[in-house]
C-alpha cells in the first residue's frame, strides 16, 4: 500500500521522476503514505492507495499471491508440488490479475491443462513448459515467497525449498534463487535471528555463483556505507527494474539501512524506487518477523481489512489471516 500508488511512475519513469514526484509532494523522507497530487499520473491511477483516502488494504497481485500460498499449506502442508501450486492457479487466481512469467505460464497452464488436473488429476504435460518464458528472472516469485519463511521458524533449508518448488512454476535461475533468499530470510528473522545473520544464511542457501548471493551481499555493503540507493542504480543501470536481482539488492539494503526503524526501512526502500509495491512489501514483511514494535499509523488506516482478487474470497480481516497462518505453523511443526 505504501508502494502501490508511485509504482508505475518509478517503473516507466525512473528513480529520478519518482524522486521529484515525492520531493514536491513534500513526502522526503517517506514516514508515511503517499500524497496524492492533484493531477498526476500518482492520483489519477491508484487515489484509494494515497495518504487520507486510505480505507482498506486494496487488492493487489502481491497480497494475492501470500494468501494463495496460505491456501496452498493448509490444503497440503509442507510436502506440496509444483503441480499443487499450478492448480491452485487455475481455480482461483483471475488470469487479468497476472503479469510476465506468471502471465506467461498462465496462457501455457489453460492451453495444456485439462478439467481433470485443475481438480487433482496429475498433469499430462511437463510443467517445465510453463517456466520457459522471456521473464522468468523477473521479480514474480520473490514476491510469492514470503509466506513460506514465516511458517518454518528456524528451519529456513525448507523455507527456501517451498519457495522453490513455487517458484518453479513460472521461474528459473535467479528468479528462483530470489524467492528462496526472501523465504530463507523470513524462516530466520521470525526465529529471532539478526538480519546480518539472515541475510547471511539466505546467501548460504543459494549457489555460490548466483547473482542473487552478489545482490544479496552489494545491498548490504552499500547500507553499512551509509549510502543511498544511488550505487545500485548505477551497477544495475541496465537492467529492467522489475527483474529479481536488482531489486533483492535493494531489498537487502532496505532491511539493514532500516534494521532499527521499521518506516526507515520500508520508507527509504519504496523511495528508493524500481518495483516499489513488492519491495516495501517484501522489506516490511520481513522487518515485521523481528518482532519489534511497528508505528500504528501505518495499520490504522486499513481498519484490519485486506481485500484480495482470488475467486470466491473478497474481503478478508487481517485477524483472521494472522490466526490462519499461526495455525499452519502450528500444523507444519506437528
Amino acid at each position: 500500500m505504501l508502494g502501490k500508488p508511485v509504482e508505475l511512475l518509478s517503473m516507466r519513469s525512473g528513480f529520478d521522476a519518482l524522486n521529484s514526484y515525492l520531493t514536491s509532494a513534500q513526502a522526503l523522507p517517506l514516514r508515511d503514505y503517499v500524497p496524492a497530487l492533484d493531477n498526476t499520473v500518482v492520483a489519477r491511477q491508484y487515489p484509494e492507495t494515497c495518504r487520507g483516502n486510505i480505507t482498506r488494504s486494496v487488492p493487489d497481485d502481491d497480497i494475492n499471491y501470500s494468501v494463495l500460498a496460505l491456501m496452498v499449506l493448509e490444503e497440503h502442508g509442507a510436502t506440496f508440488t509444483t503441480a499443487d501450486v499450478a492448480r491452485a492457479w487455475l481455480r482461483l487466481l483471475p488470469g487479468g490479475m497476472v503479469f510476465t512469467a506468471e502471465r506467461n505460464a498462465y496462457v501455457k497452464l489453460l492451453e495444456r491443462a485439462g478439467m481433470g488436473f485443475t481438480f487433482g488429476a496429475e498433469p499430462a504435460f511437463d510443467l517445465a513448459e510453463c517456466s520457459d518464458n522471456p521473464y522468468n528472472d523477473w521479480i514474480g516469485a520473490q514476491i510469492r515467497a514470503d509466506v513460506y519463511g514465516w511458517v518454518v521458524p528456524g528451519n529456513p533449508e525448507l523455507a527456501a525449498d517451498m519457495a522453490g518448488r513455487d517458484a518453479a512454476l513460472s521461474h528459473r535461475g535467479e528468479g528462483v534463487y530470489g524467492a528462496q533468499a526472501v523465504a530463507a530470510i523470513g524462516s530466520v528473522l521470525i526465529a529471532d535471528g539478526s538480519i546480518d545473520e539472515a541475510i547471511d544464511t539466505a546467501i548460504e542457501c543459494l549457489p555460490a555463483e548466483s547473482d542473487c548471493v552478489e545482490a544479496l551481499r552489494l545491498g548490504r555493503d552499500v547500507a553499512l556505507s551509509g549510502d543511498g540507493p544511488q550505487p545500485l542504480h548505477e551497477h544495475y543501470e541496465a537492467m529492467s527494474p522489475v527483474h529479481t536481482v536488482n531489486n533483492l539488492a535493494l531489498v537487502s539494503w532496505g532491511l539493514v539501512r532500516g534494521a532499527d526503524d521499521f518506516s526507515v526501512a520500508i520508507g527509504d526502500t519504496v523511495a528508493a524506487g524500481w518495483d516499489t509495491d513488492c519491495n516495501g512489501a517484501t522489506v516490511g514483511a520481513l522487518w515485521g518477523l523481528t518482532g519489534r514494535d511497528i508505528s500504528p499509523h501505518w495499520s490504522n488506516p486499513w481498519f484490519g481489512r485486506v481485500e484480495v482478487s482470488l475467486a470466491g474470497v473478497g474481503e478478508l480481516s487481517l485477524d483472521g489471516l494472522v490466526a490462519r497462518t499461526v495455525r499452519t505453523v502450528d500444523s507444519l511443526a506437528s
